[in-house]
């Protein structure tokens, strides 16, 4: 009974990881589809995040069966409820991806992103996809310092991001007020993915450790003046 039980745990486990993947593969796809203006790609995109739902709600029903059959405590308890956030946190990054693909089907045949901002977005598309591989890497690994390098990683993304917004209340811009809406409301879809790559990284950290990411760093820090 118990060996089924592990089983069970291990299955979430490497259901978490090919929700992470599968995100990660559409936020890269979405991306080039956005800036290639590439409709059936696009749409590849959206009718992919299906797979995504289904397993979120798949593994939500199956974690809830195990609270309800094995009453876990202690360790068990926590990996299954921190999970159940961390399936949340790619279910919701699945659907931002889908938000970029989306955009790219609203504006077809053009792009919504102006050319001179490409390079900024194609750079977020791409950070965006390394984080998410870097928290399907710390699922796997339960590495508790790779996961505490991801929030240091979200901190270019964060850069890129304001880059976008000097560009768009720069007095030069002459791209009209839907473009800089498009900008804005992409700028903003990849911000969010990143958090939630590096949520589910500090979920890991919480599961290995018992405590919270912010807790751990915290105490890392050195003291000023010590």
């Amino acid at each position: 009974m118990r060996d089924a039980y592990h089983e069970e745990l291990d299955s979430i486990g490497e259901d978490l990881v090919e929700m992470a993947r599968l995100v990660g593969s559409a936020i890269g796809r979405a991306t080039t589809a956005m800036l290639d203006a590439d409709l059936k790609l696009a749409e590849s995109v959206i009718a992919a995040d299906d797979k995504v739902d289904t397993l979120h709600h798949d593994l939500e029903a199956r974690a809830i069966a195990l609270l309800a059959r094995q009453q876990p405590v202690a360790t068990d308890l926590r990996i299954v409820v921190t999970s159940l956030r961390m399936s949340a946190d790619l279910e919701r990054a699945g659907d931002l991806a889908q938000h970029v693909a989306k955009q790219a089907r609203l504006r077809f045949p053009e792009s919504p992103v102006p050319h001179d901002l490409h390079a900024t977005l194609l750079e977020m598309g791409q950070l965006a996809q390394r984080l998410m591989a870097k928290a399907a890497e710390v699922i796997v690994s339960k590495d508790v310092d790779l996961a505490l390098q991801l929030e240091q990683d979200d901190d270019e993304m964060d850069l890129l991001h304001r880059t976008l917004f000097q560009h768009l209340m720069d007095d030069r811009w002459k791209h009209g007020i839907e473009t800089a809406v498009d900008v804005t409301l992409l700028g903003r879809y990849y911000e969010r993915f990143a958090d939630h790559a590096v949520s589910v990284a500090k979920r890991v950290v919480y599961l290995v450790t018992g405590e919270h990411a912010d807790e751990i760093q915290q105490a890392d820090t050195p003291v000023e003046g010590a």
